[in-house]
């Protein structure tokens, strides 16, 4: 497949107990992938690929748009949370979410958010 020479392949691993986000981007219900907007994040662009895996499992998307957010809230009144975290319902989940990853907290505070529209 032809490639124009700006786009980019990533690959994004996800943790076996994030199993659940895998599925949830698997079967569509996860629209936007959030990463905090570290330097390793702030090169992906639209039109780029993320490869992502979990266990031996193996999903290719594209990345469609991208968006930044500040904070969490930002995020939150930006996106619709049924496609960001399908599974919560109030910032106070989405908040205990991005704590319970290493050193969230604290990167989305120096960093903000980078959301990724999938197709």
């Amino acid at each position: 497949m032809w490639r124009d020479a700006c786009m980019q392949w990533w690959t994004r691993k996800f943790r076996s107990v994030d199993r659940a986000r895998f599925n949830e981007i698997r079967t569509g219900e996860k629209q936007y992938e959030t990463r905090a907007a570290t330097e390793k994040y702030r090169a992906i662009r639209e039109g780029d690929t993320i490869t992502f895996v979990c266990g031996k499992k193996r999903l290719e998307k594209e990345i469609a748009k991208v968006f930044y957010f500040r904070t969490p809230a930002a995020m939150r009144r930006g996106l619709p949370l049924a496609q960001v975290m399908p599974d919560l319902t109030t910032l106070a989940e989405v908040k205990a979410r991005y704590a319970s990853y290493p050193d969230y907290t604290e990167k989305i505070q120096k960093f903000g958010l980078l959301a990724f529209k999938l197709r």
